[in-house]
């Protein structure tokens, strides 16, 4: 089984995946996943706090897999060992939790995921660089090739795709349709909407602006909801 959610910002979010918010947890096992569409937030300080929330994520019934946000510390995030995880390169934070890294193309339960994380932050020049602001919170042209390379030896078809913000045409629809402007446009939803031209696949799910819409047939906007998905 796998699921996907929203942003969990630890500890803020995090209670949407205890029992009983998600009891679906209990007839999962550790071959079973939840996907957190960026904003994890258990990679910030290394504090007792956080400590207990990933060792607590780490005692669930599920693997936790997360994409990237916007409010990650990346300078920890990128001192976690890389590995290669069912065709893609992860962070292993733990046994239980991985991050998925950006512009991979993943095989998870017979099932093919793209993911790429990051988005801009609208309140950085509240933040701090390198203490609560990290420059890294956008793609850069390495992993953006990277990703555009991994879906053409794909064939530039996959089943799902994950990623924290959505490409321009839906962060316009979202606007159009639902009556409020998220975000503005950024280099990475230019980066996704070429991806959202050329690529085959059946459904996209990001999160990034704390709401729940079903945007149209083919993208989800997830926050608090945790919604399950299945082989086509």
């Amino acid at each position: 089984m796998i699921y996907v959610t929203g942003d969990t910002h630890i500890p803020h979010d995090i209670h949407k995946l205890d029992i009983n918010n998600f009891p679906q947890q209990k007839a999962m096992n550790k071959d079973d996943y939840v996907i957190i569409c960026g904003d994890f937030g258990g990679i910030w300080n290394e504090s007792k706090e956080e400590l207990y929330w990933r060792k607590w994520l780490k005692s669930r019934n599920f693997t936790t897999l997360f994409v990237d946000g916007n409010h990650e510390n990346f300078d920890l995030l990128n001192s976690f060992p890389v590995e290669k995880w069912n065709g893609g390169k992860i962070h292993k934070i733990n046994a239980s939790i991985y991050h998925l890294m950006r512009g991979q193309v993943y095989t998870i339960n017979g099932l093919k995921l793209f993911t790429i994380g990051g988005a801009s932050s609208v309140d950085k020049e509240n933040r701090i660089r390198s203490i609560s602001w990290w420059e890294e919170e956008l793609p850069d042209y390495a992993q953006c090739e990277e990703g555009l390379n991994n879906l053409e030896k794909n064939n530039w078809q996959v089943d799902y795709i994950m990623t924290h913000t959505c490409p321009t045409t839906i962060l316009n629809k979202i606007t159009e349709i639902f009556g409020f402007q998220p975000k503005p446009e950024d280099a990475v939803n230019k980066y996704l909407e070429v991806i959202e031209e050329k690529c085959k696949y059946n459904h996209w799910y990001f999160g990034h602006f704390h709401e729940d819409i079903e945007v149209d047939d083919k993208h989800t906007l997830v926050y608090e909801k945790i919604i399950r998905i299945d082989n086509i």
